[in-house]
């Protein structure tokens, strides 16, 4: 990707923020940077400034920032605003950049924001409805949450001709929030390419990716029919499931700006006492909070990737019912399958076939010694066992795995970030709910269930014969195949030709008619005899 110069409109965005960094004595994070370049320079040089109506700071004031550097960097990022908040967050997932202390400060950065007005509210539902408020409502009550990017309201539909009326929740965008975000991101794409441009040590890890993964996710926020669809999408995933439950959308009430969904009856997650005084078993629930999360992952590779405290209730019936399906991920069939090796792995302590996972799924470079790696791995594996249940932490094995992967030159895997992000997060609300749950043992199930079903013999048959089916269902199309590979071969022989001006030109041609003869017979004959059993 071209590196695009430093525009105005950067650098006064650069500014603003290394000035608010100053401010909360958090500019470390860009002046550890080695040999930065002359822009950033400046913009840390302006940062320090004061101007002349800005007063010194007084004496002892020092002492009522937080000690730690990553308590400082949240009131930051908390104060620069919604892109920064979500900034924070990603950082959190990786403590090979910011250590496993400031990961973790970072992980309590709360996406809380004063709501606008009423009338403002009132005002984007027509806009994105067509009609007025009192159209779609018989009631509609003031805020009851804001975040950064949407704040939600408790409301009554009004019946309709089969529906009768119910108490949703009506999520409604920030306006203006789309253009605030593109504006940061613009400038964390900039960053990005000049740390990939000028600093080699962390071109490993991607930034530019990274921020790319930001912006996807904050797209797919931008228009909460996508969030709608999200939802819809998870429900019927978990259809069914025992343990987890996804409240319904109302489409006719969501648009692009504003999305109903149905109300949700329960007691937080995090409000222990009430749980316990409703007769929930917490070590239940903190069980299911892994099975539902490998469920959503590795079973069908779309999973919730803000499964924190905030968005989580217990029903009536026991169920865990999550809200806010702004941030998703999804995992393809390969990286699941690399997922649950490496897992599987880490619990029989096969460190040997962790290694050659990663060498296998191109996660280390073939030049390594898979030995060493594997080496590596055992290090950060066999300290856990032995352990209690309650002393092992996901969160530090996956600080100690990013450790390894440096020490490797492992590339960042972006599309894991997520994972990594929610394998946490899920991790701290199973342990608040049951400080002693056993992650391994409840996971090792579901992970050897999804390898049976998907790795094994059975499976593998079945893949090879989808995959028959579907080369014998092209059959009738070999002929026209034959006829283009034919054109394309001559197409080759005449390029070839003009080039080289001379007779061996010929062989070329020669060779790609025979061999593609050859290998189109071969198959058309295989699948025939296929079919013919």
């Amino acid at each position: 990707m071209p590196f695009k110069p430093l525009q105005s409109g950067h650098i006064l965005r650069l500014v603003r923020a290394a000035r608010i960094l100053a401010r909360h004595d958090a500019l470390f994070a860009l002046e550890d940077m080695p040999a930065p370049p002359v822009s950033l320079r400046i913009a840390l040089a302006l940062a320090r400034l004061r101007a002349p109506w800005e007063r010194e700071p007084e004496v002892g004031t020092a002492n009522d920032l937080p000690d730690r550097p990553g308590q400082r960097l949240a009131a930051a990022l908390q104060s620069l605003g919604p892109s920064y908040i979500k900034l924070g967050q990603m950082l959190a997932t990786r403590p090979d950049i910011v250590s496993e202390e400031m990961a973790r400060d970072l992980m309590q950065l709360q996406d809380r924001l004063p709501p606008f007005e009423m009338s403002v509210a009132r005002a984007e539902v027509a806009r994105d409805l067509g009609a007025e408020v009192e159209s779609f409502f018989s009631e509609f009550g003031p805020p009851i949450a804001a975040a950064s990017i949407a704040q939600v309201h408790k409301a009554q539909t009004l019946p309709g001709d089969t529906d009768p009326s119910r108490i949703v929740a009506v999520k409604i965008l920030r306006p203006g929030i789309a253009t605030a975000f593109a504006r940061d991101l613009e400038s964390f794409f900039w960053l990005a390419r000049m740390i990939d441009r000028t600093q080699p040590y962390f071109r490993r890890l991607r930034p530019v990716e990274v921020v790319q993964i930001l912006a996807d996710s904050v797209a797919l926020e931008m228009d909460l029919r996508y969030e709608a669809a999200a939802a819809s999408e998870l429900a019927e995933n978990m259809a069914g499931d025992r343990e987890f439950r996804v409240p319904q959308v109302d489409w006719r009430r969501t648009g692009a700006q504003v999305l109903t969904i149905e109300w949700v009856d329960g007691i937080p997650i995090g409000n222990q006492d009430a749980l316990r005084a409703a007769g929930h078993d917490l070590g239940a629930l903190s069980a299911a909070m892994i099975r539902i999360f490998l469920k959503q992952a590795m079973r069908d590779g779309f999973f919730h990737a803000d499964m924190h405290q905030g968005n989580l209730f217990v029903d009536s019936d026991g169920r865990i019912v999550a809200v806010d399906f702004g941030i998703m991920g999804r995992l393809d069939t390969r990286n699941r399958r690399y997922l649950a090796e490496i897992l599987y792995g880490f619990i029989r302590r096969d460190y040997r076939r962790v290694a050659e996972v990663h060498f296998e799924a191109g996660f280390v470079s073939r030049d390594k010694s898979v030995d060493a790696f594997a080496q590596a791995l055992r290090s950060v594996g066999e300290p856990i066992f032995g352990l209690r249940a309650g002393e092992i932490s996901i969160g530090r094995l996956l600080a100690q795995l990013f450790r390894v992967t440096e020490t490797f030159a492992m590339k960042t895997q972006p599309q894991l970030l997520l994972l990594q992000k929610t394998m946490v997060v899920v991790e701290g609300v199973a342990r608040s709910l049951d400080p002693d749950v056993d992650f391994w043992a409840v996971s090792e199930p579901v992970i050897k269930q999804w390898m049976v079903n998907n790795l094994g013999p059975e499976a593998r048959l079945a893949e090879a014969a989808e995959g028959a089916a579907a080369l014998a269902r092209a059959l009738p199309n070999l002929p026209h195949w034959i006829e283009r590979a034919e054109q394309a071969a001559e197409a080759n022989h005449a390029v070839v030709r003009d080039i080289s001006r001379g007779g061996e030109a010929d062989r070329p041609r020669h060779r790609l008619g025979g061999w593609l003869g050859w290998a189109i017979a071969a198959i058309a004959v295989f699948f025939l005899l296929l079919q013919s059993h």
